[in-house]
């Protein structure tokens, strides 16, 4: 089961993608932000990562540690993070020791077919180690939204906003061939 806001978070201990050891309670007196993905380079995890990346600096200002976490290995988050050139951490659980801690290792179905996988969910954890926002809707595209903007007053969350780079809008070839295409018909 998912923790909830207001719980301890449960102290962890695993390797990031150069093998160094990481824990949450070596993080204490830090904001954290433990996000939960999937796979490596899939389409949904890749454009989370991304969001987290182009907006990773308002993060830091607001004063937030980042790291991902999944079943992959050191190997696949290193190749991860050299080709999307992300700036943050990621946390192999191969064994799924923080996933089962975190209740983020769920039964999943697609096409009728139940399968045991990882919960797409991100906690934010407080300088005292307690959850203080469970973010279980992950919007891919916008996540650092999400955790700039979470738990804020309105005025704040427009702050926020501001703060963070737009994503970048991917123009494919054939698109541009329409485009000039209609252009050209116009004239």
């Amino acid at each position: 089961m998912a923790l909830t806001v207001g719980t301890k978070a449960p102290d962890f201990k695993t390797t990031d993608q150069d093998g160094k050891e990481v824990s949450l309670s070596a993080l204490k007196g830090k904001k954290v932000v433990l996000y939960f993905y999937p796979r490596d380079m899939t389409p949904g995890c890749t454009a989370e990562a991304c969001s987290l990346r182009d907006n990773y600096k308002a993060l830091q200002k607001a004063g937030y540690e980042v790291f991902g976490v999944s079943t992959d290995n050191e190997k696949s988050h290193k190749k991860f993070i050299e080709k999307e050139k992300l700036p943050f951490r990621l946390l192999a659980d191969i064994d799924k020791t923080v996933h089962n801690k975190y209740g983020t290792w769920v039964e999943k179905s697609m096409y009728g077919r139940k399968y045991m996988g990882t919960a797409r969910v991100t906690y934010i954890i407080n300088e005292q180690g307690v959850v203080d926002e469970v973010i279980e809707k992950v919007d891919t595209k916008n996540h650092a939204g999400q955790i700039l903007g979470g738990g804020m007053p309105a005025a704040s969350k427009v702050a926020a906003k501001k703060m963070m780079k737009a994503p970048k809008k991917v123009v494919r070839k054939a698109d541009k061939e329409t485009a000039t295409k209609n252009a050209k018909k116009k004239k």
